[in-house]
């Protein structure tokens, strides 16, 4: 039993559970949301099968396959198939093209009484829609700007007509927004962001303003490029409120959760101004250096290395940015307000 083409919206849509059975490296490239790489050829055997089939054919890389993955190691794989399936009664099949690695997985878990749905086309039939959506950004945009630390993320995660594409990313878009956990490949990250887009209601979508890359991702040519065109809000916090909002996001959760350990932590924070450092000029960099040591032994606080950067490099780099997208800013105000005039724009689409 294949699935539909018509329904590979739905699949993307909803994020949902497949059965990845490509091998792990093809699986690392790039994949769906909500799928679990259980392979039926690990990367060894993939390159055997891919050199018989480059010499000898189909038929000889088939039964190379069927050699390979017999026995023990076909039993071990099918339980490992059938757990899974088990699990999560709403599973789809998938491998590259929906051809045969697919085609066995579906037909050995029939044999073990499992029948599950198999993606017609497979990956290669998701990841093209994915693409397809992504050239097609046909919502009005609403860019939500502000100063670093006025909390824009929490702000967009809390609006009903928003995607977080900092969110989609695993990163928090500045130097000092790696996470502890890797960012997503670019075509998993671009897979996600389709499925989010599909998932929103209403004709008015809200993003926080992005560079081009987030992190080590770059955004769809086409979304960035509809970015750059769209009306821009403002939201305008105190400085030291935003200040204290960096410290309870970067410093205080990480070391209130124990992702990272005080010293782990100092450490990034030195890599990530290293990495700003030319920006910076020798001098800011030193005294932000010295900050930011201070605060990890007690001879200093967070806060002070958070509001130097502000002020000497954040801030004014904003203030760069900004004036070169001023005349598409419609509107500025504090949260509360901002958050309502861009919770009308999703009132009004949906009415």
């Amino acid at each position: 039993m294949q699935f539909g083409d018509n329904d590979i919206d739905q699949v993307i849509r909803d994020g949902s559970l497949i059965l990845d059975v490509r091998a792990p490296a093809e699986f690392a490239q790039g994949h769906m949301p909500g799928s679990v790489n259980i392979p039926i050829l690990n990367d060894a055997e993939r390159r055997q099968v891919g050199i018989a089939y480059k010499h000898e054919g189909n038929a000889a890389a088939t039964a190379l396959g069927h050699k390979l993955v017999a026995g023990d190691i076909r039993e071990v794989r099918v339980k490992q198939w059938q757990q899974f399936c088990e699990a999560r009664p709403d599973a789809y099949i998938c491998c590259w093209r929906g051809g045969q690695r697919s085609q066995l997985a579906q037909a050995w878990l029939h044999a073990e009484g499992v029948d599950r749905p198999r993606i017609k086309g497979g990956f290669k039939a998701l990841r093209q829609r994915c693409l397809e959506i992504l050239q097609n950004p046909n919502k009005t945009w609403w860019i939500l700007g502000g100063r670093t630390g006025s909390a824009k993320t929490v702000m967009i995660q809390q609006l009903p007509n928003s995607i977080d594409l900092e969110g989609a990313a695993q990163h928090r878009g500045s130097a000092f927004g790696r996470r502890k956990t890797p960012q997503p490949s670019l075509v998993a990250f671009e897979n996600d962001l389709a499925g989010r887009y599909l998932r929103h209601t209403g004709d008015h979508l809200v993003v926080e303003d992005e560079s081009r890359t987030i992190g080590q991702l770059g955004l769809p040519e086409r979304w960035h490029r509809h970015m750059q065109q769209a009306p821009v809000v403002i939201v305008e916090v105190p400085a030291a409120e935003r200040i204290g909002h960096i410290k309870a996001e970067y410093v205080d959760e990480p070391l209130n959760t124990q992702s990272y350990t005080p010293g782990e932590l100092e450490a990034s924070f030195l890599d990530a101004l290293s990495r700003i450092a030319k920006r910076l000029g020798g001098d800011r960099f030193a005294t932000a250096k010295r900050h930011i040591e201070a605060a990890f032994t007690g001879a200093g606080s967070h806060e002070a290395w958070i509001e130097y950067l502000l002020r000497e490099y954040y801030d004014p780099m904003y203030d760069y940015q900004l004036n070169k997208k001023s005349e598409r800013i419609v509107f500025r105000g504090e949260r509360g307000a901002v958050m309502d005039y861009l919770g009308s724009r999703h009132a009004e689409s949906i009415a």
